[in-house]
């Protein structure tokens, strides 16, 4: 990790260059993710160990639930250095930094174990160097949600049912190529107003990960669930590149560090729980179906050569996802 930390230094050099930021004490980290969440909780933890760690010199406040705007408000404000931290999907990232788009390749992990490993792979972590110049941040790690499933007020028995039908999306390129090449009509809408849309009958389904399909019951106002574990959904924790550069290097490598290891311990959190999770929600007396890639037909490939065009790391990252099976 310290080896990692070393390059960021050296990465964010660009940008330290031409910003010279205030050491803070009291750094202020957002989140898109209620309280209750995997992400939130990690952020917390992470706050309180660096104020261990640091004897009281530094305290993080965090801010859930879009307190602070949405992701793309909350990374233009650690562009300016308004914002510190944030606790990030890669997907909102991924519309600056269209290499990063690549984890979203249909089936890339087996499972949830697989999508860990790839996250903690060296293929990843180097993806994560050019940040501070295409995004004004420095990436320190990854951590992930669990893997995508769907949530359909009707009965799906075939990607053919999926057709036409309004399907929530988070709003993001990737995604929104995947649900396109299945024939569905993907709608952008933000987490909170998910449960209502379902509800009303604004969405007919949703993609979603196990974790808030279960504890935000988004299976109240379903038929349908299909456990297709189609996609990874990672996360990375951003500290603003002008913040950095008004850091010391050896608050550099306690931050740096801090934070990977609280990203990282959300792999772990759903490598533990995501098998509950699903067996809760199969539970529930709705229709639950299990497919593979198969159920997708030629969407998939569709998307991997719309994709293999857009970013040059699909394939390193596939060769990686190969070596950690």
């Amino acid at each position: 990790m310290m080896k990692h930390v070393a390059r960021l230094i050296a990465s964010a050099a660009i940008v330290a260059a031409s910003s010279v930021a205030a050491q803070a004490e009291e750094f202020r980290l957002g989140l898109i993710t209620p309280p209750p969440h995997i992400w939130t909780k990690a952020a917390e933890a992470f706050g309180a160990e660096l104020s261990e760690a640091s004897g009281g010199a530094h305290s993080v406040s965090v801010f859930p639930a879009r307190q602070l705007g949405n992701e793309a408000e909350m990374l233009q404000q650690l562009q300016t250095g308004a914002l510190d931290m944030a606790f990030m999907t890669v997907a909102e990232v991924s519309n600056r930094a269209p290499e990063l788009g690549a984890f979203y390749a249909p089936y890339l992990a087996d499972d949830i174990g697989h999508a860990g490993r790839i996250l903690r792979s060296d293929t990843a972590k180097s993806l994560l160097e050019p940040l501070p110049g295409q995004v004004g941040a420095v990436g320190v790690g990854y951590g992930m949600a669990g893997l995508r499933q769907i949530v359909s007020r009707g009965e799906v028995t075939s990607a053919d049912d999926l057709a036409g039908l309004k399907l929530r999306i988070t709003p993001f390129t990737p995604i929104l190529d995947f649900y396109n090449a299945v024939g569905a009509a993907p709608t952008p809408m933000p987490l909170p107003a998910v449960y209502d849309a379902l509800a009303n009958g604004q969405v007919d389904a949703i993609d979603m990960d196990a974790e808030l399909i279960w504890v935000l019951k988004y299976y109240d106002h379903a038929d349908t669930i299909v456990q297709s574990d189609h996609m990874m959904f990672p996360m990375v924790g951003l500290v603003s590149a002008k913040v950095w550069a008004g850091l010391s290097e050896e608050d550099r490598a306690m931050i740096g560090d801090l934070m990977a290891k609280h990203v990282d311990s959300t792999i772990d959190s759903y490598v533990a729980n995501e098998a509950g999770w699903l067996e809760q929600i199969a539970g529930t007396g709705k229709t639950y179906t299990k497919v593979d890639a198969s159920f997708f037909g030629d969407a998939i490939d569709e998307w991997n050569a719309t994709w293999s065009e857009k970013t040059s790391s699909l394939e390193a990252l596939r060769a990686t996802a190969a070596e950690t099976q």
